[in-house]
């Protein structure tokens, strides 16, 4: 198959004549389609949080055991996402999105049908690879394929979607508790495998090429079709845009001829790690910062050892316990909303450093009636334990559970955007690897209270941070982020008009 016959879908192809479209439409569609990933991802990562006793349960797995098998998923997400950047350059963004709905299908479909711990780690192993796949892929088909002034808000429907998956997660596992132990498990996780035989259909049938990676490629005719669909056929906006692709693509090359670079995906890695630009290294830095304090924050915790924390301040009835862990799953899901439609009119950094203030406050709370617990159990405390761990869940969702994945793929340059995308998302895969396995350990060693102070005084260092070294990026295109990180000091943006 030649690649020119499949650089945008049958679908596509079949509606181009139709340029009278609104191309935020357009968009809006394809940012739906992609965001089915995390969708995908986010009901992965959650189902093990009620399924994990039934799977001890059934197959005689201990806690250790459980907090390996859900560290490594992570460890395994690490190794997708490293690869995932190497597959979006070479096979383009959409043909990877069909690459990771494939995994996922394997993954889910491995997991449920494990008849032992060996078999679980396996399923988990491919299912985590998917993941790797699904956290780099979607926000930088997203982020090529939005106009610049909706990137913001078509960038928030991945969280929203991750979310989403979440609290469907949590909702399978509580309405499948009450069947028997063999059986419940097996399809609270078999579920996450139907949605992406559709992600698969839909990549392969309906969604374009970015035009980045076509003018990457040499395709400057498709990438113009493309643009012409998400601009609404305006054909000087399409040029200007077209032109700006083009020249971003020209300067990177003449760049990476002036280093020595051969072009390839060797030449992409020295130019991240070994031999960045000033510019280059400040973006490098600022991802792994966000990527390492989104996670330091403690969320994994809480999305994976919920039950765990609230058994510990008193709630000990099952159906009290999951449906508290649903409440912050809703709490989640609805709260990120609000940066869908206020990113584009806020800003990056007044979000990020307003989510990182609650966090901070929120986790306090929740720590301090945790330590109350510890010496005498009462319901106030159960009770603020529950309404600080949604708040922070909340807080979370407003700024650093969407803002940082917007963030880090837009200020990428082109060339370098799919694989410092995966690095991003490996280092967090590290540190959500990090907080799952060694969360048992920790509080055990300090207490629950005493682990959620460490979580509070990183967020708190996660303002910090952001009001530091982040500069804004509301309306600005991706062609122009390599000259803003050049510049000196982060700024606050001009109030919205």
């Amino acid at each position: 198959m030649k690649m020119e016959d499949d650089l945008e879908s049958p679908l596509l192809s079949a509606a181009a004549a139709g340029n009278d479209d609104d191309g935020s439409s357009f968009a809006l569609a394809c940012a739906l389609v992609a965001s089915v990933t995390s969708i995908i991802y986010g009901y992965n990562r959650g189902v093990m949080t009620g399924a994990q006793k039934f799977v001890q349960g059934d197959l005689a797995v201990s806690d250790a055991q459980i907090a390996v098998l859900i560290g490594a998923t992570s460890i395994y997400s690490l190794v997708g996402s490293l690869a995932a950047g190497w597959a979006c350059d070479r096979a383009g963004r959409r043909r990877t999105i069909a690459l990771a709905a494939a995994l996922f299908f394997a993954g889910s479909a491995a997991t449920a049908a494990a008849d032992g711990y060996a078999a679980l780690m396996a399923g988990q192993l491919v299912a985590g690879v998917a993941s790797g796949f699904g956290l780099v892929v979607a926000p930088v088909y997203i982020a090529e394929i939005a106009p610049p002034s909706s990137r913001g808000f078509l960038s928030s429907i991945l969280e929203i979607a991750c979310n989403s998956g979440i609290l469907l997660s949590y909702i399978a596992d509580f309405a499948l508790a009450g069947l028997p132990v063999s059986l419940n498990w097996r399809l609270m996780i078999g579920i996450g495998g139907v949605p992406p035989l559709f992600l698969a259909a839909a990549a392969l049938l309906a969604m374009p090429e970015t035009p980045r990676w076509l003018v990457l490629h040499g395709h400057h005719h498709d990438a113009r079709r493309v643009l012409a669909r998400t601009t609404g056929g305006n054909a000087a906006l399409v040029e200007r845009r077209l032109q700006e692709i083009v020249s971003s693509v020209k300067e990177s090359s003449r760049q990476q001829e002036a280093g020595g670079g051969s072009g390839g995906s060797t030449s992409v890695w020295r130019d991240i790690l070994v031999r960045p630009t000033p510019s280059v290294r400040r973006v490098l830095l600022t991802i792994l910062g966000l990527q390492f304090f989104q996670q330091a924050s403690g969320v994994a915790a809480l999305v994976l050892y919920a039950p765990r924390v609230f058994h510990h301040v008193g709630v000990t009835s099952e159906h009290a316990v999951l449906g508290a862990t649903i409440l912050l799953g809703v709490t989640k899901t609805v709260s990120i909303v609000v940066p869908l439609f206020l990113a584009d009119r806020l800003g990056r950094r007044p979000m990020l450093l307003s989510s990182a203030s609650g966090m901070a406050v929120s986790l306090l709370a929740l720590a301090f009636s945790l330590h109350v617990s510890s010496s005498s159990p009462a319901w106030w405390a159960a009770a603020t334990s529950v309404a600080a761990a949604a708040l922070f869940m909340a807080t979370f969702s407003l700024g650093f559970g969407p803002v940082i994945w917007m963030y880090g793929s837009e200020i990428l340059p082109l060339r370098l955007r799919a694989q410092g995308t995966g690095i991003g998302t490996a280092a967090n895969r590290v540190i959500s690897a990090l907080v799952g396995t060694s969360f048992i350990s920790l509080y055990e060693a300090v207490g629950m209270a005493g682990t959620f102070f460490l979580f509070a005084a990183c967020s708190a260092a996660a303002w910090v941070f952001v009001y530091t070294c982040l500069p804004e990026t509301k309306g600005k295109s991706l062609e122009e982020m390599e000259a803003l990180f050049n510049t000196a000091q982060p700024s606050l943006p001009a109030p919205a008009s």
